[in-house]
């Protein structure tokens, strides 16, 4: 009977730790499928990642899976960017309609801003409670359980994958955080390249850019010299992903749009325009791209233009075309280093196609004056010498007869040789008065600014916008003479150590405006030069205004119609 009592069972039932063993055992053979199939599931998350090259599509596979491979129901990833600030930001388990109510992606404040201070894996119980919970939009959904990992390669961090409220309303656990490290090294390999690939391409489409804006430039009859530059524009505008470009020209104190596209494009092309930055003026002169947080900051004529601004200098070797202003929505991610990088290169490929245009122009017409000269060379030395000796044989045959009617003939004959020289003597002079002058009005401006400023420390500052050499010679003269005499007023009467002369021909007119930072006057006096200056516009039903204060400087603005 005793031996019925001694069995296996009595023996087990006796010894508590066997059985808390075996009970582990069986618990942790439970495991281990689970555990396989775990391991499976971040397998297929990495391969999946490196399915696509697109940035996009890799942030939202990240998110898309650590949502199904940890069992939570909402999920993000913020890329850390400038000021430690999260965007782009992801989510996963929040529709749009929700989304449109929650309002504005989070900054990266509060507790999604510890992963940037402290790139450590934050687990949490209920994420209310933490003393860094804060700012949560009112329709923002109630979320308890939290687990946020740095997204790093190589010690960089790239950005942070956040998971909430895992599913069944349990706490994630160590090992859910293991899967969720390892899940975002892949996610950090899989982003690196992601951005490798996109900064490529990007650069790619850039130089493409480039290339077909420079070879539209040159390839064509077309002067874009003279403005008319807005399929440029609107190539600038589709590769920087912007919703506003013009580019500006300056004309004395302000700017004229030469090109422009996107919203509001037609609206501004060809107009002046008021852009408020002493820091365009370093631009302008070939500084480096600046990127303005507000474009209302330099636009501020112009009303409802706002989001991040891209200004670049249109300059190469030494020659300014411009500005090329690029504008996004307001809310818009900021231009990125190789937006502002390519978009330089863009510009100077701009401003070199425009110089090269220019030059090649200035070379025909250099031609043409040469091909005159020679005409007029072969017309005095060949033709004229043929008819002087055609008219002196024709008159030598009056010794040789005495018939009055021959005689007359013989005169008429010699009096339309005589008319004949005396017209191609016009014509040879008239080639010679026009390509004589072969300095074009442009050459002629650019030698009164450097003659006029030989005796001061500084060189004036001189632009000239829009078909300056095709304005006519009595009014070419006109704009040189001003030049002379107002660039001689400032120079001997202001005290300025700036000067600016800008020379335009914008929609029929001929503009030239003469600024300076010198000493400024309340009334000008008796001065005969400015009144000279009034004289020559009223001449030509043209206007002259100038503007001055004492400490102020003046501005001298001459304009006439062409």
């Amino acid at each position: 009977m005793h031996s019925s009592g001694d069995g296996p069972g009595a023996g087990t039932s006796g010894n508590p730790r066997a059985e808390d063993q075996l009970k582990d055992f069986v618990s942790r053979a439970g495991e281990l499928p689970q555990s396989r199939e775990r391991m499976a599931g971040l397998l297929e998350a990495v391969v999946a990642m490196a399915e696509d090259l697109s940035l996009d599509a890799v942030l939202e596979r990240v998110v898309d899976s650590g949502c199904r491979l940890l069992h939570a129901r909402y999920g993000a990833l913020g890329m850390i960017g400038e000021e430690r600030a999260l965007s782009p930001f992801i989510t996963v388990g929040i529709d749009a309609e929700l989304a449109r109510k929650i309002g504005p992606l989070p900054a990266g404040h509060g507790v999604l801003g510890l992963l940037s201070t402290d790139p450590r894996p934050l687990r949490l119980q209920d994420l209310r409670k933490h003393p860094d919970a804060f700012g949560f939009p009112v329709h923002h959904p109630a979320m308890q359980s939290f687990l946020g990992v740095p997204v790093r390669v190589r010690d960089v961090v790239f950005g942070n994958l956040y998971l909430a409220d895992k599913e069944g309303g349990g706490d994630f656990t160590a090992e859910d955080e293991g899967l969720a490290v390892a899940l975002a090294a892949a996610a950090g390999v899989a982003i690196e390249n992601a951005r490798l690939y996109d900064d490529a391409r990007r650069r790619a489409r850039w130089l493409e850019a480039c290339m077909d804006v420079s070879g539209l430039m040159l390839g064509g009859d077309r002067d874009y010299t003279t403005g008319g530059l807005d399929p440029i524009v609107g190539r600038a505008l589709q590769e920087s992903g912007s919703q506003l470009a013009v580019i500006v020209a300056p004309v004395g104190p302000g700017y004229i749009v030469a090109g422009a596209a996107g919203d509001r494009g037609k609206e501004l092309s060809g107009k002046p325009l008021d852009l408020d930055s002493t820091e365009l003026q370093d631009i302008l002169a070939g500084g480096e791209p600046v990127v303005f947080d507000d474009a209302s900051v330099i636009f501020s004529g112009l009303g409802g233009v706002t989001g991040p601004l891209l200004a670049v200098a249109l300059s190469t070797q030494g020659a300014h075309h411009g500005l090329l202003l690029l504008v996004r929505q307001p809310g818009s991610v900021p231009y990125s280093r190789t937006d502002i990088e390519m978009g330089a290169v863009f510009g100077s490929h701009v401003a070199l196609a425009l110089e090269l245009a220019r030059v090649h122009r200035l070379r025909e017409e250099l031609l043409v004056f040469t091909d005159r000269d020679r005409i007029a060379r072969d017309l005095h030395d060949v033709v004229i010498q043929r008819l002087f000796a055609a008219g002196l044989s024709v008159q030598s045959l009056t010794r040789f007869t005495d018939d009055e009617l021959a005689l007359e003939r013989i005169r008429n004959i010699t009096a339309e040789l005589d008319e004949a020289i005396r017209s191609l003597r016009d014509t040879i002079y008239s080639l010679r008065s026009s390509s004589g002058e072969t300095e074009l009005l442009s050459g002629r401006i650019r030698r009164v600014a450097r003659s006029s400023s030989k005796s001061m420390p500084f060189t004036p500052r001189l632009t000239i916008t829009g078909p300056v050499d095709a304005v006519t010679p009595d009014k070419a003269d006109n704009v040189v003479a001003v030049v002379s005499e107002g660039l001689s007023n400032a120079i001997r009467h202001s005290g300025a150590d700036a000067i600016a002369v800008s020379v335009a021909v914008v929609k029929g007119r001929v503009t030239v405006v003469i600024t300076d930072n010198g000493s400024g006057f309340t009334k000008p006096g008796k001065r005969h030069g400015l009144a000279n200056l009034a004289d020559r516009a009223a001449m030509l039903d043209g206007e002259c205004t100038i503007t001055s204060a004492p400490d102020a400087g003046t501005s001298l603005e001459w304009s006439v119609p062409l």
